[in-house]
């Protein structure tokens, strides 16, 4: 005899999920809830190399968070190609325990300086913003410049003949934007690593470096580079005698250091905001991480997603409207 086979009635079926419900968290609540996280070592992916204020504040933090979760947090520094390594790096990976720690510098600039970019910004979804990073001008100690504005009478005297150096994509961008407004005529050096920069400026091999604070500060407190001007809408502590640009008179060099901590766009806001809070409480509860921060040229800026996302896209408008000044579309 051949066998029919019929469908589920609304009684066996409802039978069913009494049975799976009955089986308690074995089934239905290990269906409905998400993995403990960490459940294995983190990675951080940093844009910049060791000696930078992100890698500065990436250490302080692995240490107290690895305690916190009772999993290693692993640092690995991949600096290079205006940032775009690390980035895709962490976009390949595809994992929810590999996240991205940089300045948000090193990419909001990317749509208006390269073709092909191998991520899309949703790519990067915001988990925590960590510090404000205080970016400087600096010269070699042998520079006849003093202040920004003797900087400028030097590139006017030698039109071409003097050159610099700056390494995240943003604050490059906005220099060479702040150039061309001003018809300034200065050769860039690439350079993969941010130290690298800081030494040849002592050596005067560059006449002048936009970075940030942590990387010039050994040089600057050597005596061997001097600090003109910040380009940060605020002074920093480390340094309060030197001033903003726009308290130099050239606000449209002003964009705000943002380092932050960036995770794939799978991750769940729920896990996003527990990851931000735990890093406030290490970051409030041990005065030592303030006072690094400070000492070397950052400011103690935690927050969650929300204020970290809208931070990033405040600063990608900033670009977009210094693009727009000189001309320039995005790319893609």
């Amino acid at each position: 005899m051949r066998r029919v086979h019929r469908p589920l009635s609304a009684v066996s079926f409802g039978v069913l999920i009494a049975i799976a419900l009955s089986a308690g968290p074995s089934w239905a609540q290990t269906q409905a809830q998400p993995q403990a996280w960490p459940a294995r070592s983190v990675r951080f992916i940093l844009t910049l190399g060791p000696g930078s204020g992100t890698d500065i504040g990436a250490r302080l933090l692995s240490d107290r968070l690895a305690k916190k979760w009772n999993q290693s947090v692993v640092i690995e520094n991949k600096p290079g190609g205006d940032g775009i390594v690390a980035i895709a790096a962490f976009v390949g990976a595809k994992d929810d325990h590999v996240l991205l720690m940089s300045p948000t510098s090193a990419f909001t600039a990317h749509p208006f300086l390269h073709d092909n970019l191998p991520y899309r910004p949703e790519d990067l979804a915001p988990i925590a913003r960590v510090s404000n990073t205080f970016v400087g001008i600096t010269v070699p100690s042998a520079s006849p410049a003093n202040s920004l504005d003797e900087l400028i009478a030097l590139l006017r005297a030698k039109p071409g003949e003097l050159n610099w150096a700056g390494v995240t994509g943003a604050n490059a961008f906005m220099f060479e934007a702040w150039l061309n407004a001003n018809k300034l005529d200065m050769k860039k050096v690439p350079y993969r690593n941010a130290v690298d920069a800081a030494r040849d400026l002592a050596e005067n091999r560059v006449q002048m470096y936009e970075s940030a604070v942590a990387i010039a500060q050994p040089q600057i407190e050597a005596g061997k580079i001097k600090l003109l001007a910040l380009l940060n809408s605020v002074r920093t502590p480390a340094y309060p005698d030197i001033p903003t640009v726009a308290q130099a008179g050239h606000p449209g060099l002003t964009i705000d250091g943002l380092v932050g901590l960036c995770g794939p766009p799978t991750m769940p806001m729920a896990l996003r905001e527990r990851i931000a809070a735990d890093i406030k409480e290490v970051m409030e509860s041990d005065p030592i991480i303030k006072d690094r921060l400070t000492r070397t040229g950052q400011a103690f800026n935690p927050g969650g997603p929300a204020e970290f996302g809208a931070s990033t896209e405040a600063q990608r408008a900033q670009v977009a409207a210094a693009a727009t000044a000189i001309g320039l579309q995005a790319k893609q």
